[in-house]
């Protein structure tokens, strides 16, 4: 499990290829999330239990999670949105360091460095709100084995129109910018 933080939430991803959530539980103090993925025909369990630094808001709208086909991630919202930042995702710090948790470099932004806006949540899908999948956000999710996608929904398939595999044809972008005649002083660039 790989986090970071903002002023007001928290994001963290659980990186396995095909994960199937088998527990999910988010209250106000705690996470319970199990899942399945089969790797070389074998199939391994992981799972991760511990409470927050402090309380979060699974009712809240921005507090959503999305199971992607090699990693799920989770958007939580602070209850206190005004505190400092946390020293840690865990109230438990000797507990933190013997579970699979590290901080997400890739999202990482100090505190007097951060921006209004928050994270980035697009790359999520819309993703599931807390509060709509577990009833208020106050328990697990029973029988909710192997949440793989969202069926129905395939694959992309690129832009229409767009011509050319996965539907990107850069040919027709560069025949769009006509005469622009490369980077001058680059060899073999056109310029």
């Amino acid at each position: 499990l790989k986090w970071a933080q903002r002023k007001a939430s928290l994001y963290f991803t659980i990186a396995v290829s095909d994960l199937k959530v088998e527990t999910l539980e988010l209250t106000e103090k705690k996470l319970v999330f199990k899942g399945t993925s089969e790797e070389g025909g074998e199939k391994k369990t992981y799972a991760v239990e511990f409470e927050f630094f402090a309380e979060v808001d699974p009712k809240a709208e921005g507090s959503v999670w999305n199971v992607r086909p090699r990693e799920a991630h989770f958007h939580i919202m602070k209850k206190d949105q005004e505190a400092e930042y946390w020293p840690r995702l865990t109230n438990d710090k000797l507990a933190e360091k013997k579970q699979p948790i590290s901080v997400d470099w890739s999202r990482y932004t100090d505190e007097d460095e951060e921006e209004e806006g928050g994270f980035d949540t697009q790359a999520m899908g819309g993703g599931m709100n807390f509060a709509d999948m577990m009833g208020g956000g106050a328990g697990g999710m029973p029988g909710m084995g192997g949440m793989g996608g969202m069926p129905g929904m395939g694959g992309m398939g690129g832009m229409p129109g767009m011509g050319g595999p996965g539907g990107f044809d850069m040919s027709q972008l560069m025949q769009g910018m006509g005469g622009m005649g490369g980077m001058g002083g680059m060899p073999g660039m056109g310029g």
